[in-house]
């Protein structure tokens, strides 16, 4: 049976192949040296209800960060596939249900749009990293799959995206850690609501498999 911390999984994308893995203990490090590129943020700001260290140095605010994610993956409580190139890994999707992910429901603009009320199980993607070498290359499309993938194998539900529409900040290589509207068309997502001016909720139901 398919076992999603253990997943392993191959796909080709204009004549490159990439291999992808759940982030998990054994992952840890390939995830650090891909968070270390990114600046150190270590994709846990959708995790955290409320800041935490606000007003800290910034090297203090990178230390807090590290220990926090660090404990949430080996506690199974932090979801990610990591795609690599041979060994090297290159890219990263962060994907987790609402209960690991819960700051989205503190934005302004999320509760201004349609947040679901129910028993169904809700998934959310925030956000997406590719090294600068690896960009333009469709690893941001091999890790979405795969994340997809994983949440099918793990009972399915209904599946959130908040993808960037603005055209300035799409411009920003930085600024598309959220995606963009046709990486989650081409996964049969559908537009929602406007997030503000600058996102889009989309959403895509995914049966268990």
């Amino acid at each position: 049976m398919f076992n999603a911390r253990d997943r392993v999984g191959a796909s080709m994308s204009q004549n490159q192949k990439f291999t992808v893995k759940e982030l998990s203990s054994s992952t840890w490090q390939d995830f650090e040296k891909l968070a270390i590129k990114q600046g150190g943020c270590w994709c846990i700001y959708y995790q955290r209800p409320k800041p935490v260290g606000k007003g800290l140095p910034t090297k203090e605010w990178k230390k807090i960060n590290k220990k926090d994610k660090e404990t949430l993956v080996r506690q199974d409580r932090s979801h990610a596939i990591l795609v690599y190139d041979d060994k090297t890994p290159v890219g990263w999707c962060q994907y987790g249900t609402r209960d690991e992910l819960p700051r989205i429901d503190a934005g302004r603009n999320y509760r201004k749009a349609r947040p679901l009320i129910g028993a169904e199980k809700l998934w959310r993607i925030t956000c997406f990293f590719v090294d600068r070498d690896y960009r333009g290359k469709g690893v941001s499309k091999v890790a979405l799959h795969a994340a997809l993938e994983s949440i099918k194998s793990m009972g399915g539900g209904i599946v959130e995206a908040y993808p960037v529409v603005s055209r300035k900040m799409a411009a920003v290589p930085e600024w598309r850690w959220f995606g963009t509207p046709n990486m989650f068309r081409r996964e049969r997502f559908k537009p929602v609501a406007p997030l503000g001016t600058s996102g889009l909720l989309m959403r895509r139901t995914i049966l268990p498999s």
